[in-house]
Parts: C-alpha cells; structure tokens; sequence
C-alpha cells in the first residue's frame, strides 16, 4: 500500500508514517497540499493520503474531486481535538486519526480506507480450470482480455494475473472506462497539458505514463466511445502517447489487460467497437464463469464473507445454518459474486446469534428467481446442478404489474431505471450493469429526468463523477 503523508516532519504524523512503513506501507511525506498535487499530477501512485487536520483539509478535498483524484484521505490530530475531528470529516476526510498515533488503530485504518483485499475464493471445479489458464499465461506480456457477467471477479482476477508476472514489482494502474464520459476519459488514459481545456490547471500524467513498467488495466472496455478507440489502438501498437494538448511524444512500456461484460464480437459487427483493436487486445481471452456455472464455490465465497464482515463488525456469527445454505444455492445470483457479497454483509447484521439462519438471507429479486424448493429437493443429489430460474408467477408480480397498468412506457421506463440507481445507492456503473444498459445511455437518461424536474439519486462514494449537475 502506498501512503502520502502531508505535514511537517517533525510532527506526530511522521511518527504514523514510520508505523505504517513498519506494517508494510510505502511511505512518502510532503510539506503542504500544493505538493501534494505535484506529486499527484506526476503519476505518484497513492492508495491514501494522510494529513495533518489543522492544514487545508477541505481544499484537498476540493482539489482531488476538481481534478478526479480517486483517492481516499484520512484527517489526523490531537485525540482531545474533537472540534478539528468535526472539521476534518465535515471537508471530506473519509476517517480522523487520533495522535499520539496507535499501531492497531493505524492499521486499521489503512485496510478499512484502502480495502486491499483480492483474495481469489474457489472450490469448484470450473474455476479451477479458468485459474490454471490465467497461471500459464501470467508470466507473459501478452494482452488479455477478460470476460463475464458483471460481478464475476474480472478485475480481481486482472489483479492475479498482475501478481503473477514479471511486472508484479512495479504497479498495476486500473481505468473504469464506463466511469467517465469522453473528454474526460482521454485526459485520464493520456494525460493533459496545462491549459489543454477548461480545469486543466497543471500538466498532469495519465494513466499511461503512471503504469509505466507495469500492467494498465483497461475496465468495461466496452463503454469507450469508438473516436477514442482509434488513439487507444495506436498507443498499444507503439507503445507511444501524447498528452492532450502536447506534442511531445512519450514512450511507455506496460502490459494491457482489458475487461467487458459484453460480446466484444457482437460489438464489432454492430460498429460500436473497432475490430482491429478487439484483435490487438484479444491475444489471449479468459472467460469468467458466472456463480450459477460454479456452484460449488458459493458457500466457499460465502464463508468467506462471513467471516470478513463479522470481523469488520465486531461480531460473533462464525457459521451459517443448514437451510441457509440451501437457500443461498437455491438462488440463481444475475449479480454474481458482487451480490453474494452484498447479500452475506446483511446476513450478518441480521443474525441475531453466532449462526446464520435462512430468515437472514435477504435476496435481490427472490421471488423471480429464487428455484422452487419443490423441484430443487427432488434434485438434490446432483450437486453440479446450477439453479435455475422459477418458472411460476409470485403474488408480487401479479400486483407489480396492476401498478403499471395504465402507465405510458415512458413512465415505467424512468420508475425502472430510478429504483433500480436507488438499489445501488446511487452508482451509476452498477445500474447501468444490472439494467443491460451502457453507461453512456444512463448518463443521458438521468440527465434528461433531471431536466424534466424529477428527483435523481446523487451518485455514490467512490463512483466516479461523470460531470452531470443534479438537483437537490
């Protein structure tokens, strides 16, 4: 993890930097927010930014948002200080770090702000086969496209195959195409120069130039408007960029892993992405099985997340009860891992003892796709059997539907699309994912609801800001 630390080294947050180095960080320290910046726009990797809490915390805050630094910032100051522990937080500070600084409470900190966790959870067979593949072309520098549902792991296992390479020393620098429109999107692959467009305030390196040595990993490649796919194919074929708004030509040397949760193949033949640069990523493709093709690896991930959350939140459930593993492999998972995760976080907090019982499994949509307990028993010995989806009408659709009688397509167009950015709290990546929509076409809904006057969710932490103005 790499940590940057702003203020004065002679204070007792130098003192929290040497514990974090001591407990595997890579620490860096500047005097001030400016220098901050510098480093930043320098392609200085940083997972968390520490600072004094009596410096600028909200015009870091402002800066990193301005200028779409995804980084979290941790505030730090005398434990009796509760008035600047108030600021801090009220500025955009995800956490406040009380000083004299403690080692367990520093670690804490660095693993619940950066959330380093890519641990690959399987048992099933199919996954074990997908993760032989992804081993023997590790060590190459070939580019690899991965493949799959939407919550299947794909970036985690970009991750694994970084790990595994040659190039594991140096960084492994991640793009959300999907998050960001056009304009934006080029300045974050290539960088900018100051003054190239409206908010370039300083030259700053992309993400090119910041995976320099190391692997760049291009997410939902998909969503990447077809203009800017021309410069991209260019960029990997000569491994050379230029700055938007440069001329100065720079050479990169990385590796290039790409993810989609779509056809790439039925893209190219609808001219929505470019065949010539599906073949130059495509070198090796690596298909990610959805949860329903490996089944028995969801009680393993959901064992998993038990125990992660538990600890997360200080509580005692360790075990999950014999009907509420049945019903979590009765379920069909459309969100796959992502929502086997999700849905065992409120399992614990639910469970009102040390186990886990059916009645604290709360599943998205069960009703229209949960498999009838009838059938499932009658085919229970067959373990490799995936769920499948309940063939019968609940009460719940009977009455979803009168609701929507009498309503123009328009109307139960924009109710789908609004309840659904509610259910993923306000990321617009994931609705879009779960709608089977691109992330393009949301935007553009949302912004003409919003024009229209009607109320849009604000977008999540840590879902990237696509430029849209939203009203209160």
């Amino acid at each position: 993890m790499r940590l940057l630390l702003i203020g004065s080294e002679d204070g007792l947050i130098t003192t929290a930097g040497r514990i974090a180095h001591q407990r595997g960080a890579k620490v860096a320290q500047v005097a001030d927010v400016e220098s901050a910046l510098a480093a930043l726009r320098d392609g200085a990797g940083v997972d968390l930014v520490l600072i004094d809490g009596r410096m600028a915390v909200s015009e870091l805050t402002a800066s990193l948002k301005a200028e779409r630094f995804a980084v979290p910032v941790v505030a730090c100051g005398l434990s009796n200080d509760s008035e600047s522990a108030v600021k801090a937080i009220k500025a955009g500070a995800k956490e406040y770090l009380p000083l004299p600084p403690d080692a367990e409470l520093i670690a804490a900190i660095l693993a619940a702000a950066t959330k380093d966790e890519h641990a690959l959870i399987f048992r099933d067979p199919k996954m074990a086969e997908t993760l032989r593949l992804a081993e023997r072309i590790a060590g190459s520098d070939a580019s690899v496209l991965i493949t799959g549902e939407s919550g299947t792991g794909k970036e985690v296992m970009a991750r694994f195959l970084h790990d595994h390479s040659h190039r594991a020393k140096q960084r492994l620098v991640a793009l959300n195409c999907a998050a960001l429109p056009e304009n934006l999107l080029e300045s974050e692959l290539f960088g900018h120069e100051k003054g190239s467009f409206t908010g370039a305030v300083a030259r700053r390196i992309g993400k090119f130039e910041e995976a320099n040595g190391g692997t760049l990993l291009l997410d939902e490649i998909s969503e990447m408007d077809p203009r800017l796919q021309a410069k991209l194919l260019r960029a990997i074929q000569e491994r050379v960029i230029e700055r938007v708004g440069g001329n100065e030509q720079v050479k990169v040397d990385i590796r290039i892993i790409a993810t989609s949760n779509r056809d790439l193949q039925a893209e190219c033949k609808k001219g929505t992405f470019r065949e010539d640069l599906y073949f130059r990523l495509n070198v090796f493709n690596l298909q990610l099985p959805s949860l329903r093709e490996r089944p028995q690896d969801i009680v393993a991930l959901a064992e998993h997340f038990l125990k992660k959350y538990a600890q997360a939140n200080h509580l005692t459930v360790h075990d999950l009860a014999p009907a509420a593993i049945k019903r979590l492999q009765n379920y069909a998972w459309r969100g796959n891992v992502r929502e086997l995760e999700n849905t065992m976080h409120r399992a614990v907090l639910l469970a009102q003892g040390d186990t886990v019982q059916p009645e604290d499994i709360m599943l998205t949509d069960a009703p229209a796709y949960e498999v009838d307990l009838a059938e499932s028993d009658g085919a229970a010995s067959d373990d490799s059997a995936a769920p499948r989806p309940h063939a019968t009408i609940s009460s719940d659709d009977v009455d979803t539907a009168t609701i929507l009688v009498g309503r123009t397509v328009a109307e139960v167009e924009r109710r789908l699309i609004l309840d659904t950015l509610d259910h993923t709290l306000g990321n617009r990546t994931h609705a879009a994912n779960i709608l089977g929509i691109s992330i393009r076409t949301l935007r553009n809904k949302l912004r003409q609801y919003n024009e229209e006057g009607f109320d849009v969710p604000p977008s999540a932490l840590g879902d990237a800001d696509d430029g849209e103005v939203m009203r209160a």
